[in-house]
């Protein structure tokens, strides 16, 4: 029973979250923007307390200067640089420092999570000096407002239905959920007609993430900044830890590496294109997420590119020999060269 009790808690805690988060609609006070547009192939958000070295990182990266001084909350709205990598252009937003608690809007902590929804990875910057506590934080305040790190999406079918009640399947054995819960935890959202398909084996939080559907995925990099002011023995432990890259702003220590770990998190791919009878332009690349077809190539290229394909010639990894004829559906790898033929 106390399984169940804890499930519908769990529920009813997301649910009161949410509506807790939601700002009401009568304040609807006229302030300054604080989102900035998205520019470049790529966006990421940099996050971190007051005075973890964002500001300085971020002038180091790109040639924009963010003001860094050494009291809390130097910088107050969002700042935008680019950071020009392998061909492309990365937007880097220098947020505000959050503070404990911003998730219910301490500090203007609910628009610096805001714009962190929007990135496509988030650098989370922390103190070195400062060890675990940080982290533990930050992860807090983001998991309570949907931003669930470097987690995939639950592989779970949930579809609400008109009536038949609640239909409750699974492919493998469950050990933390069960019909009973999972019925349960939709009354409490007022669903009483819903498939639901488990795929893979759940936690009732993860099936809640589902139901309520705002969650954002995205990969993070924990970047444990100041690393000149600890021991060899503390910089090795960080840096073994997953998804962790240990820097100094201070003395420029190891910025390469994070910018390779930032490229392999993005999953960008650069593709050149070629005239007949010309040699290919390597100067002007084509950024495109990994997994990209000969169709994105076109569409990124002009719209009304695909409608006139005939074939393509590419050139590079993803091709048994070179050049090979291919069609719209032939997926493109990092550094192709592509010639396409309009019919």
């Amino acid at each position: 029973a106390t399984e169940y009790h804890l499930g519908l808690l769990k529920a009813k805690l997301a649910k009161y979250r949410a509506q807790l988060l939601e700002p009401s609609k009568s304040s609807a006070a006229k302030g300054e923007g604080f989102d900035v547009m998205k520019s470049g192939d790529a966006r990421v958000a940099l996050i971190g307390f007051p005075s973890v070295g964002k500001s300085t990182f971020l002038s180091l990266m790109t040639s924009t200067a963010s003001e860094a001084a050494s009291y809390e909350f130097t910088t107050l709205t969002c700042i935008p640089g680019v950071i020009e990598y392998k061909g492309a252009n990365i937007q880097l937003l220098d947020l505000p420092g959050i503070i404990e608690g911003a998730a219910q809007g301490k500090g203007r902590g609910r628009q610096v999570i805001a714009v962190a929804r929007t990135a496509d990875v988030v650098i989370m910057m922390l103190d070195a000096t400062k060890g675990e506590v940080q982290r533990a934080l930050l992860e807090k305040e983001l998991e309570s407002v949907g931003i669930r790190l470097n987690k995939s999406k639950p592989n779970i079918y949930f579809k609400p239905k008109k009536g038949g009640g609640i239909s409750f399947n699974s492919t493998v054995t469950l050990t933390q959920c069960s019909e009973k819960l999972v019925q349960l935890i939709l009354h409490e959202y007022k669903i009483f007609n819903a498939e639901v398909l488990f795929r893979e084996d759940c936690s009732p939080d993860e099936f809640i993430d589902v139901v309520v559907g705002n969650r954002v995925y995205m990969p993070c990099l924990y970047v444990y900044n100041k690393i000149d002011q600890i021991s060899m023995e503390e910089v090795d432990r960080l840096a073994r830890r997953p998804h962790s890259v240990v820097i100094s702003c201070g003395m420029k220590l190891n910025l390469d590496y994070l910018l390779e770990k930032l490229w392999e998190y993005l999953a960008l791919t650069c593709i050149y294109t070629k005239k007949r009878g010309q040699r290919p332009d390597f100067t002007d690349a084509i950024i495109l997420r990994k997994g990209a077809s000969v169709e994105h190539v076109c569409h990124r290229i002009h719209r009304s590119l695909a409608s006139q394909f005939k074939y393509a010639l590419v050139w590079g990894t993803s091709t048994k020999y070179s050049p090979q004829r291919v069609g719209l559906t032939h997926m493109m790898e990092h550094e192709d060269v592509i010639q396409i033929v309009k019919k």
